[in-house]
């Protein structure tokens, strides 16, 4: 069961990354910074994180709970969630950000004007001026 140890923070690192080049390309600050300094998008932002990652955190519970009951012959579920969140939530967090600004620095950022889809499949026109979005 070692192998979760790899497997979880791997699996965390894809979807930041995946996550990190779409805020890239929408123009959204870093994440991580984000939750940190902004209050009123602190919870939208960390809602979005808990929700790419649900999967990966349910799947981490699931291995630690197997792993529990074979060697320990016990079940602590509170340890379960804990190593949960520290192997799938916690390079998340750290990595995400990071790739955001590299994907901004290579030019992967739109420009004010340019028609994007959002994750929906709706599609909007980049913020012009103050930031909002006019739906085309």
């Amino acid at each position: 069961m070692r192998f979760r140890l790899i497997l979880q923070p791997l699996m965390a690192a894809l979807v930041a990354i995946r996550d990190g080049l779409e805020d890239a390309r929408t123009g959204r600050s870093p994440y991580f910074w984000t939750v940190l300094r902004d209050p009123r998008r602190r919870v939208g932002r960390l809602n979005e994180g808990l929700n790419g990652t649900a999967r990966i955190i349910l799947l981490a519970v699931a291995m630690d709970t197997i792993y529990q009951i074979i060697v320990l012959k016990r079940f602590y579920p509170t340890e379960a969630v804990g190593i949960a969140v520290l192997l799938a939530f916690v390079p998340y967090l750290v990595i995400r950000g990071p790739v955001t600004r590299l994907a901004r620095g290579s030019g992967a950022r739109r420009k004010a004007g340019d028609i994007v889809n959002d994750r929906k499949g709706g599609r909007f026109r980049m913020p012009v001026g103050r930031g909002y979005r006019r739906a085309l």
